[in-house]
């Protein structure tokens, strides 16, 4: 599916520059910094260029989850067809919450570090929110997961090619 959707954004946004490609990327849940990595990888985007780049698109959406999902959210339950899906949307993320529970900083920083699906930034944000995990206490164990996940990718998508192409 991860393929898929990159591709459909690499397609869609042909034409623009490479590096707004990957930042869009990033900021979309799903895909988010591991996407950016991945398509960065494939657009021939240099390593040093994408790590940033992924980074900070990643990060822009966290303050705004952070802050504003749950006044959003109570509002959209009251509507019929949007109260359904918020309320699915919440309970499939906290489904994924028991470790962030247990261990708050570091079950969250490796629930947003470890690339599986339906990992990421704005799941542990969401998740963090719903836990009623103060802000300042959330973010850092959500930027370090992001560095976590960005080096896991790294390795996948640009050591690992290069090894094989070395070999």
């Amino acid at each position: 599916m991860t393929d898929t959707l990159i591709n459909f954004f690499t397609e869609t946004l042909a034409g623009l520059p490479k590096e707004l490609i990957i930042f869009i990327i990033s900021m979309v849940p799903v895909l988010e910094l591991r996407g950016g990595i991945v398509a960065a990888s494939l657009l021939g985007v240099s390593i040093v260029k994408a790590i940033p780049i992924c980074i900070i698109g990643n990060i822009i959406p966290i303050p705004f989850i952070m802050l504003f999902i749950e006044p959003i959210f109570r509002v959209l339950k009251k509507t019929k067809f949007m109260g359904k899906i918020v309320e699915k949307i919440e309970k499939k993320s906290l489904e994924k919450s028991d470790r962030i529970k247990k261990y708050e900083f570091w079950g969250l920083l490796l629930f947003v570090g470890i690339p599986l699906p339906g990992t990421g930034a704005w799941t542990g944000s969401l998740i963090a929110v719903l836990l009623d995990i103060k802000p300042k206490k959330a973010v850092l164990p959500i930027f370090l997961g992001l560095i976590l996940a960005t080096v896991i990718m790294c390795v996948v998508s640009y050591l690992i090619p290069w090894i094989i192409k070395s070999i």
